[in-house]
């Protein structure tokens, strides 16, 4: 076989897509299996397992030191660590130990469960406490869905097969308590300050038996060691504001909310993402500080600078879905350079890592292929059999030991179900009355609106036959100013959340029932307050029937139409994906029930297709009722002059008959605008609760 020495790393891509196809084809052509020699270190001390992964082989396979970066000796992988108690399961004291064995992850690509891919690909790991593991790779490579399957955090749908235990026990929902997870995307409710947002999540997160005091003292020390206490009374803003958290400030906000609980275990998701250089150094640094006080801390990292890359203790590389090394950074420029891969001097040895194993347009094959073969080349080296030893320990000692593990998970005390829902409610709260395009400017637009009706109806509703059309104008009108404009409103309500809903759902905050009731009710007051103030001015401008009776089942009827359409446009906002496709189902649907409204036809001359759309018009069941109100019991309608062809209207009973009304369906009507509006919400939280087991 050529030597491989002759071989050296080019920072040209045409340059190293030829040094992998050359390399590829010295694979595919060498028929002689090359024997891997294990050195053994060492004797262990006792009750001590050293985790030392050993470059070696021959001498004349292994490159001296000097021909690559010099690292940081932090760096190393070479520290002894304490045996781990095997007579109890508490990652609390003795810090979380995480192996993995041949694991593979597949996930649907066919959308309907018939194309499943496999993402990750006879996988096996282990990180201990104190480690600040970085998991690299190029795009695609697996890194995000090994790690969020790691944390027991996977996508709907997703189907994990082989080992995954944390101190011997197989991870399970409890990972949500000891472990901490922060995400690529940062995602909060851009009308909150930071201090609002960190007591929310510590009310959903932390002990019930923590006091007051305590959570504050535990919010303050986050805020310190964060660097946001100069910013805790800043909103946290969206990327339009001015003068909110910073993209650095954001991320730092992300790390102390999964801080909160203290978890044993750290799971980051390119955490430096959208961060300046500086920034960067700054987050890296305080996870290696958390390392340093026992933390297990597992990072994805994408392309970081030589200075963020000496930080981390391992780094685990993957290429399509397989493990091509694990250990030390320097170990991983030893290893590559024994198969002929030299980083040049004073080059990035994170870009180098990764560009060896990346794909190169125009060279898939023959990249695939220069990668699967260092894949195969770690699968049975000396460091490979190293970490076999802790993950084969790690299960044997799980299925021969006899402890008990839910010790510690039971002594966690989760926040009651009434208080998360006072949570979620009160956040939800806070938000609608801080964006004034959710509730202010519609009180305002709403009482503007009751003016110009009130004053284009005024003096027009008097008891003659022109009156009989005015009223039933003013009527109509009033129905459909509440009915259109909330029910669009809404549309945008749950598709603009779902994001964070389903973050905050899978760590296990709160269920989809407390946060689809606690958002109907933080709308619900303005959904009462904004239609009787627009019944109480329009109704009295409008001069209708000056009778409390009549202005009480006007205004409850009035009431009841809005948030009876606030719920259908709720139930079509958790049905759909997008505000648009919502609308292309609602529109045709707005038309059915106005045209069945009464107004514009008889109910009794309904064509038999079309029968039971009536059952469902609220716009129906409010006119009838306040067309009654109006009408029940005048028998004194002015007729000015009549004829065969021009029937007058002389009592009132006159007009209920000819927009075939009774008026013994007040009673049923009021009921079925509360039954419209409860089952319609069911529907919504049907629809949102399937959404959230899809996704």
């Amino acid at each position: 076989m050529p030597s491989c020495r002759t071989l050296r790393f080019e920072r040209n891509a045409n340059t190293r897509s030829g040094l992998r196809l050359s390399k590829a084809k010295e694979i595919m052509s060498d028929s002689d299996s090359k024997l891997i020699h294990v050195e053994s270190g060492p004797p262990p001390e006792e009750h001590e397992l050293q985790l030392v992964v050993p470059v070696a082989t021959s001498n004349s396979e292994i490159p001296s030191l000097d021909s690559t970066p010099k690292l940081s000796k932090r760096n190393s992988s070479e520290r002894s660590l304490p045996l781990r108690s095997y007579s109890k399961w508490s990652p609390t004291e003795q810090g979380a130990t995480l192996v993995w064995r041949d694991l593979c992850v597949y996930t649907n690509v066919g959308g309907s469960g018939r194309g499943m891919k496999r993402i990750i690909n006879n996988s096996t790991g282990a990180i201990q406490p104190g480690t600040l593991m970085a998991l690299m790779g190029s795009s695609g490579s697996g890194k995000t869905t090994l790690m969020s399957t790691l944390a027991f955090r996977q996508p709907a749908g997703t189907v994990v097969q082989g080992d995954i235990l944390i101190n011997g026990r197989r991870i399970g929902p409890f990972m949500h308590r000891i472990s901490g997870y922060v995400y690529q995307d940062d995602l909060f409710i851009g009308s909150l300050t930071v201090l609002e947002h960190l007591n929310f999540m510590a009310h959903l997160r932390l002990d019930r038996r923590v006091s007051r005091e305590e959570r504050r003292l535990i919010i303050n020390e986050l805020l310190e060691r964060t660097g946001l206490l100069s910013a805790a009374q800043t909103r946290i803003g969206s990327g339009d504001d001015k003068k909110v958290l910073s993209g650095g400030e954001r991320k730092r906000l992300a790390f102390a909310v999964e801080l909160l609980n203290n978890p044993v275990i750290l799971f980051c998701d390119e955490p430096t993402t959208g961060l300046d250089s500086f920034s960067a150094q700054q987050l890296v640094a305080t996870l290696y500080e958390l390392a340093q006080k026992g933390t297990t801390i597992l990072c994805t990292i994408h392309q970081p600078s030589s200075q963020l890359f000496d930080n981390f203790n391992n780094v685990m590389l993957l290429a399509d879905g397989r493990v091509a090394f694990t250990g030390s950074p320097q170990h991983a420029l030893s290893f590559f350079a024994n198969h002929g891969y030299y980083c040049p001097e004073a080059y990035n040895p994170a870009d180098f890592l990764i560009g060896v194993l990346a794909t190169d347009p125009g060279y898939e094959q023959a990249s695939q292929r220069s990668a699967q073969h260092l894949c195969d080349q770690f699968a049975v080296s000396s460091a490979a059999k190293q970490r076999d030893m802790l993950v084969n320990l790690e299960i044997h000692m799980a299925q021969t030991g006899n402890f008990p593990y839910d010790t510690e998970v039971e002594s966690f005390r989760g926040v009651p179900w009434y208080k998360r829902f006072h949570v979620v409610w009160l956040r939800a709260t806070l938000t609608l009355f801080r964006d004034p395009t959710i509730q202010w400017m519609r009180f305002v637009q709403k009482i503007a609106m009751a003016f110009i009706i009130g004053a284009c109806f005024a003096g027009t509703t008097v008891p003659n036959q022109l009156g009989v059309q005015a009223v039933q104008g003013a009527v109509f009108i009033m129905i459909s100013e509440n009915t259109y404009h909330p029910m669009y409103s809404v549309l945008n309500l749950f598709p603009q959340g779902f994001p964070l809903f389903m973050r905050e759902t899978r760590s296990g905050l709160y269920s989809t029932a407390q946060y689809y009731i606690a958002n109907i009710l933080a709308l619900l007051p303005g959904m009462i307050i904004e239609p009787f103030l627009f019944v109480t001015i329009c109704y009295w401008l409008t001069g209708l029937r000056s009778t409390f009776y009549a202005f009480g089942i006007t205004a409850i009827c009035v009431v009841l139409v809005m948030n009876v359409a606030t719920a259908c446009g709720c139930f079509f906002s958790t049905a759909f994906n997008s505000v648009p496709l919502a609308m292309a189902y609602l529109v045709p649907l707005d038309y059915i029930f106005m045209i069945t409204s009464g107004i514009f036809i008889q109910i009794s001359s309904l064509p038999v297709a079309f029968w039971w759309t009536q059952f469902l018009s609220w716009m129906l069941y409010a006119n009838e009722t306040m067309t009654i109100a109006q009408w029940s019991g005048v028998q004194n309608i002015t007729c000015f002059e009549e004829s065969a062809d021009l029937p007058c209207f002389h009592t009132g009973q006159d007009v209920l008959d000819k927009y075939s009304f009774n008026e013994d369906n007040v009673a049923r009507n009021l009921l079925a605008l509360v039954g419209l509006f409860f089952g319609f919400h069911l529907l919504g939280y049907y629809c949102l609760w399937r959404r959230a087991r899809k996704v």
